[in-house]
């Protein structure tokens, strides 16, 4: 019976640097469902409930920025 080492991996001192953020390109339809998604929540959610509509509305808003971002900040594509 022939018994094997372990190895130990050397763990490296250096620190890594932070990769730069990039932002993904989004499809159209993300900021059409993000707009859409607003109004009928302003007007249908929002009279009902008070409180599920503000939070719905502040998803949708954090929708529509991000596709703003995507827009502008995204690689194009070809």
């Amino acid at each position: 019976m022939v018994k094997r080492k372990r190895t130990q991996k050397q763990v490296s001192s250096k620190k890594k640097q932070p990769q730069r953020w990039h932002a993904t390109p989004l499809k159209g339809s993300f900021m059409a469902f993000s707009i859409l998604g607003f109004f009928v929540t302003a007007y249908l959610v929002y009279p009902m409930s008070q409180s599920y509509g503000v939070a719905f509305m502040i998803v949708f808003i954090a929708m529509f920025i991000a596709s703003l971002i995507s827009m502008t900040k995204a690689p194009l594509l070809e």
